[in-house]
């Protein structure tokens, strides 16, 4: 018995809302009417919807991704600029060092100009030593001073000739 009466409680239970859908299908639509309006006065009062915040949000994206490549392009610009006084300074050093390397040559040239010289001057002193101590030698032996004076004018003579050779050979 008591199982009949379970299923004539539940078959009672279904008659009666079978019997009455249109009231169930009515309070069911009141209930989703009044959640919608909940919704949008919510949304009105707030002033803020979903869609609106996804729309802010994605440009203020779009505004940050256009920044940064502005920052980058300017700091590309500033790089290259960075790297053009860079060469450009490097150039100027390059021509620099190469005006530094064509004084020195020219100054090296001139230092070995004036050795030369210079052994040219001390091998004509040396001559002039050795022709001064031969004619005080000759002069020893030898008395009459007429001799002397010709013999000295003959060897400076050929002393200067000698020099004047030695210079042309050189310049």
């Amino acid at each position: 018995m008591i199982e009949v009466t379970s299923r004539d409680a539940t078959t009672n239970g279904m008659a009666r809302i079978g019997s009455q859908p249109i009231a169930l299908a009515a309070g069911a639509l009141v209930v989703i009417l009044l959640g919608v309006g909940s919704i949008a006065l919510w949304r009105a009062y707030t002033g803020t919807s979903p869609e609106q915040e996804r729309i802010v949000a994605a440009r203020q994206l779009q505004v940050r991704a256009a920044q940064a490549s502005e920052q980058l392009v300017e700091k590309t610009k500033g790089l290259e600029a960075t790297q053009q006084e860079a060469v450009d300074q490097l150039q100027v050093v390059q021509d620099q060092l190469q005006t530094l390397r064509r004084l020195f040559a020219a100054q090296q040239a001139d230092a070995k100009r004036l050795a030369d010289q210079v052994a040219g001057l001390t091998e004509a002193i040396d001559g002039l030593r050795q022709s001064f101590a031969s004619t005080q030698a000759t002069e020893a032996s030898s008395g009459p001073p007429s001799t002397r004076n010709k013999s000295i004018r003959t060897r400076s003579h050929a002393t200067k000739s000698a020099h004047r050779k030695h210079a042309k050979s050189r310049g």
